[in-house]
């Protein structure tokens, strides 16, 4: 299990225990996070699990793939250079403690 700190725009937080291999968003709508939509099921074709992770983790993740880079260019809040589809991000025993920041929008 991995401790994953989800922050809401408004400075909120919610810590989610997430299995190894389950998706952050997939822990997030299991327990009803607000901000994490995940239109497309999780198959990196929008942009409504835009996450900001925090920078300190950014080197534990593998690179994005070409489709979730082309989606975080359609993401309705800015991208950052720590961006990532929070469908794309597999918990794991190294992300242990992640933070990620919800943008304030995710509708596009």
């Amino acid at each position: 299990m991995s401790k994953i700190t989800y922050v809401q725009p408004d400075g909120s937080l919610e810590i989610c225990d997430v299995p190894a291999g389950k998706s952050l968003m997939l822990a997030a709508q299991a327990k009803g996070i607000a901000g994490i939509l995940g239109e497309c099921g999780g198959q990196a074709m929008c942009a409504t699990c835009h996450v900001y992770v925090d920078e300190g983790y950014l080197d534990k993740l593998p690179e994005p793939s070409e489709e979730e880079d082309v989606m975080l260019e359609e993401a309705a809040s800015d991208r950052r250079p720590n961006s990532r589809l929070s469908c794309q991000i597999d918990a794991c025993d190294k992300l242990d403690g992640l933070v990620v920041h919800v943008p304030e929008e995710q509708l596009w």
